[in-house]
This record gives structure tokens, C-alpha cells and sequence, in this order.
């Protein structure tokens, strides 16, 4: 099984949009293609973040705001 596949492939373009808006705002210098330069915690900051800020996103929905 690969563990960059979506559940929702249609939803890849904005999940993409998603990664370097965090990554924009936690001042990772993400870019396309090769990022092999930057360390891993720069890396998990950005998967984390995006993680926490998803969660926040659903809890509001389930809780009707």
C-alpha cells in the first residue's frame, strides 16, 4: 500500500494547496518537486500542522459553527 495515495483522489490538488499554505505560514521553504534538503522536523511540522488544523476544521463542523 502506498502512503501517499488520498482517500478522496479528487481531493489531491487542494490537499497540495493545503501543504504550502502550512508550510508558508510555519516558514518551511518548501518547494515543488525535491525538498530532500530539509531536515525532518521541518518536514513533520508541516504534516503535523496540517493534521491539527483539519481536526480544528471538523470539530467546528460537527459542532455546528
Amino acid at each position: 500500500m502506498s502512503r501517499n495515495r488520498s482517500e478522496v483522489p479528487e481531493a489531491k490538488g487542494a490537499l497540495d494547496k493545503f501543504k504550502y499554505e502550512v508550510a508558508n505560514e510555519l516558514g518551511v521553504p518548501l518547494k515543488q518537486g525535491y525538498n530532500g534538503d530539509l531536515t525532518s522536523y521541518q518536514n513533520g511540522s508541516v504534516g503535523g500542522y496540517m493534521v491539527k488544523k483539519m481536526i480544528a476544521e471538523q470539530e467546528k463542523l460537527m459542532a455546528g459553527k
